[in-house]
């Protein structure tokens, strides 16, 4: 049995599911549910559409290019039955799903890094541009007075030294 790949959404049609569609030119187009098989009907472009995974792709959402990928592509090449290389291609196949997956999540940190940078940067100029509500004015007049009367000491200071010096 063969697990398809949705034409809009590219998740998985497992056998027996799905929606099939063939145009008069004899192209199939398969969908995993009635959303995926609606939106096409409709004329949807799939890279505009939030929730499909060629949005996410092409918005650097997530892993594009990779050159792990081109182990997934299908080869439509007859290889005579050796129970060798079929052992031997499960566990290239385990091997190549475990690098996919250490770089999905490396990438996925990146992109986590980066947001928190563009977070902290968000937040520090919203502190900026609203620090009027943040300082209370009884508090820029509490600060005025204080330094006032730092002044008049300073000032009090210096006629001090004037007057013993003469």
């Amino acid at each position: 049995m063969r697990i398809e790949k949705c034409y809009f959404c590219s998740g998985h049609v497992y056998p027996g599911h799905g929606i099939q569609f063939v145009r008069n030119d004899s192209k199939i187009f398969r969908f995993c549910r009635s959303k995926c098989h609606s939106a096409f009907k409709k004329k949807k472009n799939p890279r505009k559409v939030r929730w499909t995974k060629a949005f996410r792709k092409a918005a650097g959402k997530e892993l594009a290019v990779d050159p792990s990928f081109e182990f997934e592509k299908r080869r439509n090449v007859p290889v005579k039955y050796d129970r060798d290389l079929w052992q031997k291609t499960v566990s290239a196949i385990k091997k190549v799903e475990e690098i996919k997956q250490k770089r999905s999540a490396q990438f996925i940190m990146q992109r986590m890094k980066k947001a928190k940078t563009i977070e902290k940067e968000k937040d520090v100029k919203e502190v900026q541009r609203n620090m009027s509500l943040i300082r209370s004015p009884a508090a820029g007049l509490k600060m005025a007075q204080q330094e006032s009367v730092v002044e008049e000491i300073h000032e009090s200071d210096d006629e001090m030294q004037i007057a013993e010096e003469v």
